[in-house]
This record gives structure tokens, sequence and C-alpha cells, in this order.
């Protein structure tokens, strides 16, 4: 900070006063070097005031950010203030989902009349981690976000970014289950424990779940079974393969067996980070670490993507990046299995609500609802995932309660099941779940192609009786770019076969190197990604090393500048 007092003028050297005699030397010596040292003081006082911003307005003591960060739970929220909470959330083009913010909204400041909430909504979840990064720059974040606890662990690269809410989640006014909230939230115990962990970043909870959904294996059963086979209960990767290639069978005319069409891809994956992930998990090899040790680039996951290779080949597997949404294909009879978030039920299946395809492009089969195929079918692992709620610090501690006590609104069973029943996601906690309300809608399954729309409701049921076969990734500053990674093998592998480049060791080499370096990830099994770069330097730090640049090249051009004075005289 600036002092506001003297010390910032300069006066400019009066060139009117003769020069002094050689005795007085050391004076004049002396005054320019208590100018040198003014000007130094004030360029190292502009350098510690940019230090100070670029970390939001304290300076980092070095120690991990998610261990030193606190927030302290005001004993009285203040109602006689009135706080503006703005909250980026996403939704799926679902104006159901629009709608439901809207209405919780309007229900939470019905119940709390000084708070307004702004809402903006975006379609991707990408979009809103750019632009949280881009703002923690300039310290201008949003009160209450939805994301990712990958993403959550990037953000807390920034200095008290976000909210550490292990004391909310206790405090016994406004906890979870608080005396003093104006609404009936759930406890902490009736939080579902697995969703809630997903929360947990280096020991400390950073968000509530809002949402909590898996992937699913939507099925066009009437052609499986056309092609002479039984669907069984749990898939295994080695049916999944076996039925695709059978279903490569073409016609004299080039159009294919099973569908009589000139378009067919047997299996499409939309996600293939989380193909990746769930197939090493299930292979109980490497991915990462907790501490943020890289381990995909190891045999298992070279003879993955040699096994993929060869489906592609021959025409039974693709991507949704490569040929499109896996849902258009299924629904048009041109796909056997699609794989897609259980999220994305409402799109899957001939009387999908939100089918993105024409009504002459449809075509009629069964539609079965499947686990992810699987390497042990005895012991399966499938991904949980979902969207999770952050809170934003800010300098007033009033307004993070403000901002807490909405997010913890979005936990209320009005806001989970209504949300619940536009998509195939669960609701968090068990207070929602086992409501009345909720069980009858449960119950309503393939009633109606709207809110009970079958097969959307199947997989909701596929993660509530799977809850404990499900498992999450390590979390750290960097998962999420090393989660892009492990898709980007997948897709590239796809790709090169599909121009008939050739796939084998020397372009697995070349492959991993390559997305090692596109997505800077450390060099080898022991390289902690979390202390890498993470990608462009934020804007503060680029202002900051360029002040110091600015710093050292003015005081060089002062001590040039005074050098060659006294070399005159």
């Amino acid at each position: 900070r600036h002092d506001g007092g003297g010390g910032g003028h300069f006066p400019a050297a009066d060139r009117s006063v003769p020069d002094f005699p050689e005795e007085d030397h050391g004076g004049r010596f002396e005054r320019r070097r208590e100018g040198m040292k003014r000007l130094l003081a004030l360029l190292l006082a502009l350098v510690l005031t940019l230090a100070f911003t670029s970390c939001h307005g304290t300076l980092s003591s070095g120690e991990d950010t998610a261990a030193s960060s606190s927030y302290p739970v005001p004993d009285e929220f203040d109602t006689s203030r009135r706080y503006e909470v703005t909250f980026w959330a996403k939704n799926d083009t679902n104006m159901a989902q629009v709608n439901i913010y809207k209405q919780a909204i309007a229900d939470f400041e019905a119940l709390y009349p000084n708070i307004t909430v702004n809402l903006r909504l975006y379609t991707d979840y990408g979009k809103i981690y750019n632009d949280v990064i881009t703002n923690i720059a300039t310290d201008t974040t949003p009160n209450v976000c939805i994301t990712y606890p990958d993403h959550i662990a990037t953000y807390l690269t920034g200095e008290d970014t976000v909210v550490p809410l292990d004391e909310l989640f206790a405090d016994e006014k406004y906890g979870l289950g608080g005396t003093d909230l104006a609404y009936d939230g759930p406890a902490r115990e009736e939080v579902i424990p697995q969703f809630l962990n997903e929360c947990s970043i280096d020991g400390h909870y950073y968000a509530v779940p809002y949402m909590r959904s898996t992937e699913a294996c939507y099925v066009n059963k009437t052609y499986v079974e056309n092609l002479g086979y039984t669907l069984p209960d749990v898939l295994t990767w080695d049916f999944i393969w076996e039925v695709s290639e059978a279903a490569t069978a073409q016609n004299a005319d080039g159009t294919y067996v099973v569908n009589g069409q000139n378009v067919l891809i047997p299996f499409i994956y939309k996600s293939t980070d989380n193909m990746m992930i769930q197939m090493l998990k299930q292979k109980n090899a490497g991915y990462s670490t907790a501490d943020g040790s890289i381990e995909l680039f190891n045999d298992t996951t070279t003879d993955l993507l040699y096994d993929i290779a060869g489906h592609v080949k021959s025409g039974a597997f693709s991507t949704f990046k490569i040929s499109g949404y896996p849902a258009n294909f299924l629904n048009a009879g041109q796909c056997i299995f699609a794989i897609d978030s259980t999220a994305g039920a409402t799109w899957m299946g001939t009387d999908a609500p939100l089918s993105d395809i024409s009504e002459d492009s449809l075509v009629q089969f069964e539609t079965a609802v499947r686990m992810i195929p699987q390497f042990d079918p005895e012991h399966p692992e499938m991904i949980s995932q979902g969207p999770s709620v952050c809170v934003f610090n800010k300098s007033d501690s009033q307004e993070v309660l403000a901002s807490w006590l909405f997010a913890q609104y979005l936990l209320t069973n009005d806001v989970q099941i209504a949300y619940s029943e536009t998509e195939g996601y669960v609701p968090v906690t068990s207070k929602a779940q086992n409501s009345a309300e909720y069980q009858e809608y449960l119950s309503e399954c393939g009633a109606d192609n709207g809110t009970h729309y079958a097969v959307k409701i199947e997989a909701s049921k596929l993660l509530l009786d799977n809850v404990d076969s499900t498992f999450v990734t390590p979390v750290f500053n960097g998962s999420a770019s090393l989660r892009d990674a492990s898709g980007q093998l997948i897709e590239n592998v796809v790709k090169s076969t599909r121009r008939k480049e050739t796939v084998d060791d020397t372009y697995m080499q070349k492959l991993y190197s390559d997305v090692e370096s596109l997505y800077r990830l450390g060099q080898g099994s022991d390289a902690s990604f979390g202390k890498k770069e993470l990608g462009a330097m934020p804007r503060a730090s680029v202002i900051l090393l360029s002040t110091l640049a600015v710093t050292w090249v003015l005081i060089l051009l002062y001590v040039g500048r005074e050098y060659l004075k006294n070399r005159k005289k």
C-alpha cells in the first residue's frame, strides 16, 4: 500500500544550481543516494501492492491452500441488510430445469426477502469453469456455482477462493439441518455419504453434492435378439464386442443385415474419458493417486487402446466426438449399444421425450437399460458423477452466509425431487430419496412418456440400486486435465484407425508423448501433476512479473544515469 504522506514526490533536478565545490561531493552524493532510496522504496511498494492484489488481497504463506483456508461463521445472520447472491448454473437446454431454478429462487427469496438471487445460465460446465478461472484473477467470482470437484481443485490454487464448508456443516444455527434455517433442510447424516465424500479435497469439504448420476448402456434389445443373442442382466466387454462385431455383417448391396440401412455404428461411447477411467478401474490398473501422481500411461492402457483400435477398424465402434451423439444413432436404428450418462436418459429410445431426430427417422425397438459393461460382472465398478455446489469467498462474511443459505436450500426436498424428475439424476439426500413423493414417482415408471418415461426412471434406479458399486477418481489440482487426457488417448486412436494410420508401438509412444505435452502432464509415473502448470498464466501473475521487470529496468537506468553524470564530473 502506498502511504498517503510524503515520500511519493520527487522534484526534478534543478539544472540552474552550479556545481558543488570539490569538498561538497560527499553531500551531493549523499542526497543522490537518498533520492535513489526513495525511488527504490516507491518501486518496492508498487511491487508489493501487486503481489498482494494478485492473491486477492492476501499474501500467500506458502502453505497448502486447502489446509489453510478458513471462514468464520457469524454468530447471527444480519437480516436488516440486503444481499445480492450471484448464482451460476448449468442446464442441458432443458426448460424444465430452468423453471426449477427460477422456482427455487422465488421460493427462497420469499423465505429470505432481504436476499436477491441473480441466476446466470450456461449450457456447458466447461464454460462455467473457464469463466470462474478468468474471474478469480479479477476477484469477481460468483457467490454460488454449480461445478465439479475436479474444477474446484483448480479454483483452490487461488488464495481463499472457495469457502471450506466444514464449520458451516456443523454450525448449530445455520449448518446442515440447522435450528435457525427458514426451511426444512437435510441433516448432515441425511446426505448420502458416498456423494458427500466426492466433495472432499485434502481433508476439507468445499462443496455439497447437488445431483448424482452414473453412466448407463442404452441397448436396442430388439436388434440384439435379432442377431441371435440373449441380453444378460450384467453386460461384459466380451459380450458387447462380440455382438457389435456380428452386427457389422452386410448384405450384397452394402446395407447392414440387422437394420437394412446404409448406416450402422453398433457401439458408440459418449464420454471416452469415463470409458478409459472405468476400464482401468475394472482392471485394477493405474490411473492416478490421491497426491496427483500420474499412472495413466501403463501397459494395461496400451492393451486397451490396441483392442479398441481393432474394433474401430472393423466398423464396430466409434465415439461421440468423431461420429455424433449416440442417442441420435440409437433412435434411428443405427446403433445397438449407446453409452451415456443416466442424466441423458430422456434422449434415449423410440419414445424419448427429448429425442433430437425427426419422427420419420425413428425406428421402433425395445430399449433396455443396463450397467456399463464389466470385465468382472461379479464385482462391478461404475463411476459416480454429477454436479456439486460450491460457495466462493468474499470479504463480507455476512454475504458468504447468505450465499450458503441459498446453496443449502438446493438440498431441500422440493428442489431435489423436482430436478431429479427432469432427467435420470437421483437426489443426493436420503431425506428426498425416501420421501413419499419420490417413491411414488419411481413406482409410476412407464405411466407416460414424459415425467414417468420408463427409460429415464430405469436409469435412475440403476444408480439407486448400485451406489455401493460406484467410485470416484482422486481430485487434485490438475485432475480435470488428466481426465481429459484419458479420453484423448481413445479419441486419437479412433481417429487414426479410421484414417488407416498404423497403430503400433511407435505410434503409442508418440501418442503418450503428445498427450503428456498437450495436457502438461508430468513425465513418468512419479510426476505429481498437482504441481505442474495448468495452462496460461493468470493475468495478475503476468502483471506482477511485468512490473518486476519494469522495476529492474528503471533501477538500472537510474544507476546508469548517475554513473554517467558522475563520470562527467
